[in-house]
């Protein structure tokens, strides 16, 4: 087949060899999954579809042309219909973007899974989209690949009560989930009946052996329509174990509360940052008349609290810099003989008994020579990691 004239790439520009030799004139529905093979195996982390553009990949870090053609608005509605479906478009013009979970099964024993955010965006002048793909590692990592200190290691699975991870988005709260996970279900009595609520699914345990253990795990809302819904799900399933993707409003924090509160342990992630920033923020999505009650609910539950941000290292790439505190007995109870308005000033005096705080963990960073001195005065500068 003769070469074709690449449209939007200056030859020399860019290194043709990383384009996808098997290209079709045209992207129909069944050269959606050989493209993303394709670029799996030459180790592409991101794929990027957008109309009026050529696909790309990110190798390396780096941004690479993965097609010599540029996407058309045809192309861009048969990528859609195979990774979401018929509704996206719509889903889209209605003011909405998408995060979903895509995989292929390329034969029985393997899996290839990608992590899916579709938007809407302006492309010469018109309404157009952006596909963008994360492919997901086969199995999740272990405490020790992400250097988790042993106070959190040691802490992390209590009989029932709430873990809460917390960080801002892209923080690794999902990574560190996944981790902890591994762990329990690695031990060698297992955890029981593990039951997960995500949007989307990212990390999937079929790697994992765990004889005395037996994981579920539901998408939102694929499989149910939101993680309070989920909670209350988990209730009817005699689980001993459930992670609830994410605890943003008093309906997914009630349910995680009263799932606790029956003998679960329950993992959760929120979009905050700092320990007592947490405990706040939680306690203030109740209304008024009713936060005084959930607020003691919650403290009677709690169990953990590690807020994470991924910064960047001197050496390359991203680590992990936590914050955390435990919440034992004589925490739980010194705070429930007090007003719950004066738990946050309390907490952050009582930090550095029991855990340790973003300052500290910063410091220790940066004097290992881990991260810069930019990075180490923008950690202890917000510390309280959140006041």
């Amino acid at each position: 087949m003769a070469a074709r004239k690449p449209v939007s790439l200056a030859k020399g520009a860019d290194n043709y060899a990383l384009t996808w030799p098997e290209e079709p004139p045209r992207f129909i529905e069944d050269s959606v999954d050989p493209f993303l093979l394709w670029s799996v195996k030459k180790g592409a982390s991101d794929i990027t579809f957008q109309s009026d553009r050529p696909v790309y990949h990110e190798l390396d870090g780096v941004l690479y042309p993965a097609t010599y053609r540029i996407l058309d608005s045809a192309d861009m509605a048969t990528i859609l219909q195979k990774i979401y479906g018929p509704e996206a478009q719509a889903r889209l013009a209605s003011g909405n973007d998408l995060d979903l979970s895509y995989e292929i099964r390329p034969d029985r024993y393997t899996r290839i899974r990608f992590r899916v955010n579709i938007t809407a965006v302006l492309s010469r002048g018109r309404d157009a989209s952006q596909v963008t793909m994360r492919v997901l590692p086969n199995e999740p990592p272990t405490m020790k690949d992400l250097n988790i200190e042993e106070d959190i290691i040691r802490n992390w699975a209590p009989r029932q009560g709430i873990v809460i991870v917390t960080g801002p988005t892209g923080s690794g709260k999902t990574t560190l989930l996944a981790a902890g996970n591994r762990m329990i279900l690695e031990r060698p009595h297992g955890c029981g009946k593990m039951l997960t609520y995500e949007a989307p699914i990212e990390y999937v345990y079929d790697a994992v052996k765990s004889p005395r253990s037996l994981v579920a795990q539901t998408e939102i809302p694929r499989h149910l329509p939101d993680f309070a819904k989920g909670v209350r799900n988990a209730l009817r399933r005699k689980p001993s174990v459930i992670l609830v993707g994410e605890s943003r409003d008093k309906e997914t924090i009630s349910a995680s509360i009263e799932a606790a509160q029956t003998g679960h342990a329950v993992y959760t992630t929120t979009h905050t940052t700092g320990v007592a920033a947490t405990v706040q923020r939680m306690v203030t999505t109740f209304e008024p008349n009713e936060r005084s009650e959930r607020a003691y609910a919650l403290m009677e539950t709690l169990r953990m609290i590690v807020t994470q941000v991924l910064v960047p290292k001197k050496s390359g790439g991203r680590m992990g810099v936590r914050e955390w505190m435990r919440f034992p007995d004589e925490v739980r109870e010194k705070l429930m003989d007090m007003d719950f308005v004066e738990w946050p000033p309390t907490i952050q005096r009582m930090l550095p008994n029991y855990g340790q705080p973003m300052a500290v963990s910063a410091a220790k960073a940066f004097d290992e020579g881990l991260i810069d001195r930019r990075w180490y005065l923008i950690l202890t500068s917000s510390t309280g990691a959140g006041t």
